[in-house]
């Protein structure tokens, strides 16, 4: 299983509103480096959801509900999308100045590419993350 981060402006779609929907078709993604992420995306991955905007703070977790596919809108063909549903709201938003001050981020996409909307989370900084997040419940 691997595990994903996808980042949304709260603005246009937040996690309360996945909350809300309870399930949801993630689009709207065109940068050929994060399509080529969401392409690999499969049922049952883990997926952080990252709050752009002001906020820049990953705020829950999410499940991908199957696997990624061609988007159905998309006539060229070469758009992807992928169900994802809830898992749970972090207690506490997890913010990117936390990511930029720990040495372990440096090279992981979220610090180095911050306008890719979908990237892959590395083992060590899953880690992190869990541990970031234990220590704030």
């Amino acid at each position: 299983m691997a595990v994903w981060l996808f980042k949304s402006e709260p603005s246009e779609y937040s996690y309360a509103d996945l909350e809300r929907d309870g399930e949801t078709v993630w689009d709207g993604v065109s940068n050929p480096l994060a399509l080529q992420h969401l392409a690999q995306v499969r049922r049952g991955d883990q997926i952080y959801f990252y709050h752009t905007g002001k906020e820049k703070a990953v705020v829950g977790i999410m499940e991908a509900v199957a696997d990624a596919m061609v988007d159905p809108n998309d006539p060229a063909g070469k758009l992807w999308v992928v169900r994802v549903r809830p898992v749970r709201r972090l207690s506490q938003p997890i913010p990117l100045t936390r990511f930029k001050a720990e040495p372990r981020c440096a090279q992981w996409e979220l610090v180095r590419l911050p306008r890719l909307a979908v990237m892959p989370v590395p083992a060590d900084i899953v880690q992190l993350l869990q541990g970031w997040e234990a220590s704030s419940m």
